[in-house]
């Protein structure tokens, strides 16, 4: 297990960082393959801040986050918060049945628009419409395969936007997402035809 912990407007202590450490150990026993865990302590006048990242060895994330007016007391509230989480993943995986299918590369880009040249009030062509916009990261990643519930679980344990899965039912990709009332919006592909 790669073990890491950055220390933020506070000295840096053994102590602190092998409490961390034996707390977080208990994840090992859910999920005994290697996975990576990333803990960052920070303090802002009498508030202790304890941010937890981990990384199980099928990619998928869990975070969590506390804050009280000890170190050691947030360290304490997000393993267990951590912990719940992992053991609430581990029993929809006891749960859920063997999929045939392959994850699918997904690749994801950040678009910026490109700022014309010059001060020219020139209206852009039909042509131009490529050199309107830039590419300014590019990255891949898997779509795994998995139910809408298990992408509600996972979207919500990565704390993230959205996410891109593919649905185990139909073969397609499907992204879940968060929507601004507290509910979550499913968008669908449709299979070729």
């Amino acid at each position: 297990m790669q073990f890491s912990v950055t220390f933020r407007h506070m000295d840096a202590t053994d102590a602190l960082k092998g409490y961390a450490k034996d707390r977080l150990e208990k994840i090992r026993k859910y999920f005994p393959d290697p996975i990576s865990i990333h803990v960052v302590m920070s303090t802002e006048r009498f508030h202790h801040k304890v941010d937890v990242n981990v990384q199980l060895h099928n990619g998928f994330k869990l975070a969590g986050t506390e804050t009280t007016e000890n170190m050691y007391s947030s360290i304490d509230l997000v393993s267990a918060k951590i912990e719940r989480q992992v053991r609430r993943y581990k029993e929809k995986l006891r749960a859920h049945k063997v999929r045939d299918l392959e994850p699918l590369p997904v690749v994801h880009s950040v678009i910026e628009e490109a700022q014309p040249p010059g001060d020219g009030a020139r209206q852009p062509a039909a042509s131009d419409a490529d050199e309107q916009h830039v590419v300014i990261k590019r990255e891949t990643f898997r779509a795994e395969p998995m139910s809408a519930s298990e992408a509600i679980m996972q979207l919500n344990l990565i704390d993230a936007a959205f996410l891109i899965f593919r649905n185990d039912q139909t073969g397609l990709i499907n992204v879940v997402y968060k929507r601004n009332d507290g509910a979550y919006g499913l968008i669908e592909t449709a299979p070729l035809q």
